[in-house]
């Protein structure tokens, strides 16, 4: 395993914990800033002299907090004026890893790859069997995730024509040694 999964592997791990935390928590329906502000049983006015705002400004924060629409700037400066840290994390979607979404780009990019070459063989007159389209499919997902390289993000379309060309040659190769 190389440093970059065992990178991954540590990462999910991390990761696994803020995804349980989130599950089981997720922001309060008046947001973070309201909460917390009442649990302190602190006014709006009490927070705006601190952070040197209006009353109104506060009333404007907590609404863009519900509405996804305030920075991570002012969430950092009304939490430490509200003597908090705020915290924010990235994670998978779903309770999933990053190793299951490099996997599954992997297979979806394999798909069309090899799904692309198959088809233009078969216009052709050089169809493959499924089961040679299985095997290409299956190396090219273990190769893309092998070697992790950026392209595995690039959209298919603008991915060059010579990666094709190699694809469509071990195609017409696997066909040659299964005659």
């Amino acid at each position: 395993m190389n440093d970059r999964w065992l990178t991954i592997k540590q990462l999910d791990r991390q990761l696994k914990e803020w995804q349980a935390v989130c599950r089981q928590y997720g922001r309060p329906r008046v947001g973070w800033v309201r909460t917390l502000r009442a649990a302190l049983n602190m006014s709006a006015e009490q927070l705006a002299n601190r952070l040197g705002l209006t009353r109104s400004r506060i009333t404007q924060l907590e609404n863009a907090e519900i509405h996804d629409a305030v920075t991570i700037r002012t969430m950092k400066e009304v939490a430490n004026a509200m003597e908090c840290e705020f915290v924010y994390a990235i994670v998978p979607k779903n309770n999933s890893s990053l190793e299951a979404i490099i996997k599954a780009r992997a297979e979806q990019v394999a798909n069309e790859k090899v799904n692309r070459v198959a088809h233009s063989m078969s216009l052709e007159a050089q169809s493959v069997d499924n089961e040679a389209l299985k095997m290409q499919k299956n190396e090219l997902t273990e190769k893309l995730t092998t070697r992790l390289n950026k392209k595995l993000w690039a959209e298919l379309k603008n991915q060059n024509k010579s990666a094709e060309d190699v694809l469509k040659k071990l195609i017409q190769n696997l066909q040659k040694k299964r005659k």
